[in-house]
């Protein structure tokens, strides 16, 4: 998971973040061939975390 607005896309403003659909809260989620189960139970755990 990353946020794109403070990592990959941290040099960019808030306009040209808004024209490309990234806002403040949008987060980053890249997956490999992991079983769709354990991936929302990952997901499940990290959202009761925070």
């Amino acid at each position: 998971m990353t946020h794109p607005a403070s990592t990959s896309h941290r040099e960019l403003d808030d306009a040209v973040l808004t024209a490309a659909g990234i806002g403040a809260g949008t987060v980053r989620m890249s997956v490999g061939i992991e079983h769709p189960e354990d991936l929302w139970a990952d997901i499940h755990a990290a959202l009761i975390k925070s």
